[in-house]
């Protein structure tokens, strides 16, 4: 008989369920921010990152060989549609005012979550590109992605809803320089290594 939910306790699952979890338990904190607010930002985000994941699918960019609902739809769904607007939400809520301040900023989100897809790519069965796709088109994709939400958010999300960070916080010698300046440069690395890699 043919199994309609992945419940294995595999490395897949773990990850899957945790990325899940994570996204409604900060969804939650957003919508008892301001559920019209944040929630509509919420679903827009949602909409739209699943629209795309749908067409790079189709299109035959990439795959994705194990989804914890594999007769439901020929994407994780679920994640997608959680993960992706919980990472708009936190962007729009913090991000700086000033956009030369807002580049750093995103640029350090992006990193983090591109190092966490090419874990998945690398280390997991969650995601196979395919048809000319790469590491690069995923990062231009990232930064077009949560660029348009941060404008859109703008204009969705009141002054009083949202945290920016504080620029001197930002500043050179500060916590938030240093934390900005390792995350990239980490990352940096690790890109250059996986492409070697993949060059080999």
């Amino acid at each position: 008989m043919e199994t309609y939910i992945n419940i294995n306790p595999n490395r897949e699952t773990l990850v899957l369920l945790g990325a899940i979890s994570i996204g409604v338990l900060g969804l939650i904190y957003y919508i008892k921010l301001s559920w019209k607010h944040y929630g509509m930002l919420f679903l827009m985000s949602a909409f739209i990152g699943n629209i795309l994941c749908f067409l790079f699918v189709n299109f035959g960019f990439y795959t994705f060989p194990y989804r914890l609902l594999p007769k439901l739809s020929e994407m994780p769904i679920i994640a997608v549609t959680i993960t992706f607007p919980l990472l708009v939400l936190v962007g729009v809520r913090y991000s700086p005012k000033p956009w030369p301040w807002k580049i750093p900023f995103y640029w350090t989100i992006i990193h983090v979550g591109i190092f966490l897809e090419t874990i998945m790519l690398t280390g997991t069965r969650l995601i196979e590109y395919q048809f000319k796709w790469d590491l690069w088109d995923s990062y231009t994709w990232w930064w077009i992605y949560f660029l348009i939400f941060e404008w859109i958010g703008g204009m969705i999300v009141p002054e009083h809803l949202r945290k920016p960070l504080q620029i001197r916080h930002l500043t050179y010698g500060k916590i938030g320089w240093f934390l900005i300046h390792f995350i990239l440069i980490i990352t940096i690395f690790l890109g250059g290594y996986y492409l070697g890699l993949t060059q080999q």
